[in-house]
């Protein structure tokens, strides 16, 4: 079964950078894609950005131009490099793995997901 570890959370003061990183063992599928979702406290979890097998690549409103998402098939490691912080990005950070044929579009939505990282929390002061 697949295995998904993040790390690479911490704090950082607001404008500062923090890169994620998501370790996928027993990885085997051919057509997927992974996706990095956060939850603030007291929010619900949202999609952040996602992945494909194609290194396609889709990212919520909120984040673009300020997180990038990239995939090492050679690791078989997920990154998300966040610049620009901000206090609103605090929050637990969740990958998540689609083995399937899902648009990359849905793959921003918790119910597509096949398989869950534990998290790690990203904290953003001002």
């Amino acid at each position: 079964q697949v295995q998904l570890v993040e790390s690479g959370g911490g704090s950082v003061q607001a404008g500062g950078s923090l890169r994620l990183s998501c370790a996928a063992s027993r990885f085997s599928w051919d057509r997927y894609c992974m996706s990095w979702f956060r939850q603030a406290p007291g929010k619900e979890r949202e999609g952040v950005a996602s992945i494909n097998n194609a290194g396609r690549t889709i990212y919520a409103d909120s984040v673009k131009g300020r997180f990038t998402i990239s995939l090492d098939n050679s690791k078989k490691t997920m990154y998300l490099q966040m610049n620009s912080l901000q206090p609103e990005d605090t929050g637990h950070y969740y990958c998540a793995a689609d083995r399937g044929n899902s648009p990359l579009g849905d793959c921003l939505l918790r119910s597509v997901m096949d398989v869950w990282g534990q998290g790690t929390l990203v904290t953003v002061s001002s």
